[in-house]
């Protein structure tokens, strides 16, 4: 069996990451031939996340993995958090669209999370440590926000010029 076709992800500043998901009408066989390729394109990448918006696809659909063997993937579709820890951490993250750029955010340290599988199913989530971190960073970019906006103005005036003059120095080679 052939291995799914991999999309290309949007890269920051692209301003579509920073368009607003809808959510997913049907898990119908669209939404089921999109999450392989995602997950193919998240796991060529190193990735242990990718929201459609990543991939130019505005709709509420994330893919996760963050186990060690690589073959444990986490579909949630139309995701709401239902609760979330008052206990928080900061901690390093880092984003396919924001390529080798980490840096801190504080988020919950715990989180139940309502969704829809990969079969249209309604699941319930209860996430901790990375998972819960790794569900949160994909769920803010549903809503067109990307991670380097938690940093301080500068930082991310920072982050745009080098990705920027990257991408130019990129489409020259």
């Amino acid at each position: 069996m052939n291995a799914p076709e991999t999309l290309p992800i949007l890269r920051y500043p692209d301003p579509r990451l920073h368009t607003v998901a809808k959510p997913v009408a049907a898990v119908d066989d669209r939404i089921r031939a999109l999450i392989p390729r995602m997950l193919a394109t998240m796991y060529e990448a190193n990735g242990i996340g990718l929201a459609a918006t990543q991939v130019d696809v505005h709709e509420r659909l994330i893919v996760i993995d963050v186990s060690e063997t690589r073959d444990q993937p986490l579909v949630l579709i139309n995701p709401v958090i239902e609760w979330a820890s008052d206990d928080k951490r900061k901690g390093e993250e880092g984003c396919l669209s924001v390529p080798g750029i980490y840096d801190g955010v504080e988020r919950s340290t715990a989180i139940r999370v309502r969704a829809l599988d990969g079969e249209g199913v309604a699941r319930a989530i209860e996430a901790e440590g990375l998972l819960a971190v790794c569900i949160q960073h994909e769920m803010d970019h549903l809503v067109g926000k990307v991670f380097v906006e938690y940093l301080s103005p500068l930082k991310r005036n920072r982050i745009k010029s080098k990705l920027v003059k990257a991408q130019r120095e990129a489409e020259r080679a």
